[in-house]
């Protein structure tokens, strides 16, 4: 079953507990006088395509595009996907 939530505490717990760090699809990002950290992405030292960035670039790119987590609470499973927020 799947969960969505802006909360940035609970996004942070559920890829720490699964191993997963910040990330950007590499060259997406904007370093103008507001980073952008670009497309997001959770990084399970996996993905060679992947920048990591840091926690606040990659929230403050979360809230400015208004976007929300989409995840499992399956302990086991690493599905999770950015999505637009409703309303």
């Amino acid at each position: 079953m799947s969960k969505t939530t802006t909360d940035h505490d609970e996004i942070r717990r559920w890829a720490e507990q699964r191993g997963a760090a910040p990330a950007a699809v590499e060259g997406t990002g904007d370093k103008g006088h507001e980073p952008d950290a670009g497309l997001l992405r959770l990084e399970f030292r996996d993905n060679d395509n992947l920048d990591e960035v840091d926690w606040d670039a990659f929230f403050r790119t979360f809230d400015d595009r208004e976007l929300a987590f989409l995840y499992e609470e399956d302990k086991d499973s690493r599905f999770n996907k950015f999505v637009r927020r409703d309303g």
